[in-house]
């Protein structure tokens, strides 16, 4: 099978720190890729490089079989991508705001409307259709960047934390509406820090530290006992463990600046 995605000896820095090392992976159509690590692992920024927001690289990186330095704009008009955080023009209503963003792909008037119309009923939305988003809380607006996102339906749609501000019913939602993607035959690449929604939804995980691939596989390739769950295979891999000392630690550290303070007053 061709990859969709595939990237080789990708490389990337910011002045003398090293975000991402040597990466290489493929990822075939249709699949589900839980791209999980630290914060600060290189997360994000292999998202903006998959989404040709970030072209300062080395190393080669092709989408749909289109080198994305060399075809970016063809690449961006057939990929989604939404953030955890985005700057949204609130000054608008959301019904102009969607429309912009469907002229951006040059959508007609009769597609943006019926999508609109239908991904908003389905979020909750729709009776917010002409409110100014300044006034829309941070789940909204959550809302608001994913039906961007999938507005053009994209054939592959990137997501860096989705889940950020959304309520458990619209957290199911999202995960139904993966395996409908899916079942679409489109590809999904997630990051987040949910590691029971990651192990839950994902065809594949990968593990991402210091910017470079440390584990790939399916979570039960990566379980190394039948007691180990993703969140375990997560710490196990990146941390030293010792959370519940450094949990002690913590609140021992608060203790001591409050007995200070008091001996201070007395």
């Amino acid at each position: 099978m061709t990859p969709i995605i595939s990237i080789k000896g990708l490389s990337k820095r910011y002045g003398d720190k090293i975000v991402l090392n040597t990466i290489d992976l493929d990822v075939n159509p249709g699949q589900i890729i839980g791209y999980i690590g630290p914060n600060g692992a290189g997360k994000s920024t292999t998202v903006k490089i998959l989404c040709g927001i970030i072209q300062d690289y080395d190393g080669t990186v092709t989408v749909m079989g289109k080198d994305i330095k060399d075809h970016v704009l063809e690449v961006k008009s057939k990929v989604g991508y939404i953030p955890e955080l985005a700057e949204l023009y609130d000054l608008l209503t959301l019904r102009e705001y969607l429309t912009f963003i469907g002229k951006l792909y040059k959508l007609s008037d009769e597609v943006i409307n019926d999508r609109t119309t239908k991904m908003l009923n389905s979020f909750g939305l729709l009776e917010n259709i002409d409110q100014r988003m300044d006034s829309f809380s941070k789940g909204m607006w959550q809302k608001v960047l994913i039906t961007s996102g999938l507005l053009h339906n994209p054939t592959i749609v990137f997501m860096d934390e989705p889940l950020s501000g959304l309520d458990a019913n619209a957290v199911i939602l999202v995960k139904e509406l993966l395996q409908a993607l899916k079942a679409e035959g489109k590809t999904i690449f997630y990051c987040s820090h949910m590691m029971d929604v990651v192990e839950k939804v994902s065809d594949r995980i990968i593990l991402i530290d210091k910017g470079t691939i440390i584990a790939d596989g399916t979570i039960e390739e990566l379980k190394q006992s039948n007691s180990d769950n993703l969140e375990q295979i997560f710490s196990r891999l990146t941390s030293n463990g010792d959370f519940m000392q450094k949990a002690d630690d913590l609140a021992a550290a608060m203790n001591d600046r409050d007995t200070h303070s008091i001996n201070t007053e007395n």
